[in-house]
């Protein structure tokens, strides 16, 4: 049985996982918001791409992923993929009752809905997000009169992973995959534009330049990090030495340790020491 809310140790760690190292950039955000708080991130680099994967799939994968994370103790779990939130997020809920679960889609969409200003929001993800309507149902259920259009935005994913992500060849890039997007609004741009994938972040400061002063870009790192302190703060989890210098973050893969730590340091923004990533059998 797990363990009642009430009754978890505020000084255990915050699970974060994800099919990848995109959920980096959601770690990331986590340690810049919450420094006093140690973390536990795995990546299932063995079976990603989840975006390719069959809804049973994706699920069984996150509950194994999840699974590993608990075992070790945490009082929180982030699921910073995208593809895992839409299929997994009421079972990994169900699976472990007395642990806060957090998704990265409702939080993008509620950021989405507070900042626009004229019922147009635009939301730039991975084809396999765009298709399985994620955002855009969650968009829906938060103002149901708003008006949405997404497109998927492949080419971003891997610009993401070169660390390419700015300059004119990034702009030219981004220009591509935003005036089609904008055109379908025809009479007047969005003001808010969602980035449904964990990658996109990365390329945050090229989007914003090309969409214009006029669009806010929403990032679901930024909006699911502040949703995980409310979460601490109305569940008194927080860490009580919230400042402390000492907070270490662990990270496991399952599979390319050395891939993880290079491609790794491009979205943590600092150096990943292929030692520190300990592989693990899910």
């Amino acid at each position: 049985m797990t363990t009642p809310m009430n009754t978890i140790n505020n000084r255990l760690p915050i699970g974060v996982f994800d099919s990848g190292v995109g959920g980096l950039t959601v770690l990331r955000a986590l340690r810049e918001l919450l420094p006093g708080e140690d973390f536990r991130y795995l990546g299932d680099t063995a079976r990603l791409p989840y975006g390719t994967k069959s809804r049973e799939s994706v699920v069984r994968y996150a509950l194994q992923s999840s699974r590993h994370l608990v075992a070790q103790g945490v009082k929180l779990l982030v699921v910073a993929c995208n593809t895992a939130t839409a299929a997994a997020l009421p079972d990994l809920a169900e699976a472990y009752p007395g642990i806060p679960v957090v998704g990265v889609v409702r939080p993008g969409a509620r950021a989405g809905c507070a900042l626009n200003t004229n019922g147009r929001i635009a939301v730039m993800a991975t084809e396999s997000t765009v298709q399985g309507g994620a955002y855009q149902a969650a968009i829906r259920e938060l103002c149901p009169n708003m008006r949405i259009e997404a497109a998927a935005c492949s080419l971003f994913v891997a610009l993401a992973e070169e660390g390419w992500t700015e300059g004119p060849l990034v702009e030219g890039i981004v220009k591509r995959y935003l005036d089609p997007l904008f055109a379908r609004f025809e009479d007047q741009p969005p003001t808010s534009l969602v980035l449904g994938c964990t990658h996109f972040p990365m390329l945050a400061g090229a989007i914003a330049k090309v969409a214009g002063e006029g669009v806010t870009v929403i990032d679901s790192a930024v909006t699911t990090a502040q949703e995980v302190r409310e979460l601490l703060v109305r569940h008194g989890l927080g860490h009580p030495e919230p400042d402390r210098p000492d907070a270490k973050t662990y990270f496991f893969a399952t599979d390319g340790r050395e891939r993880f730590a290079r491609v790794g340091s491009i979205f943590l923004r600092r150096a990943i020491d292929p030692a520190e990533v300990t592989i693990v059998d899910l």
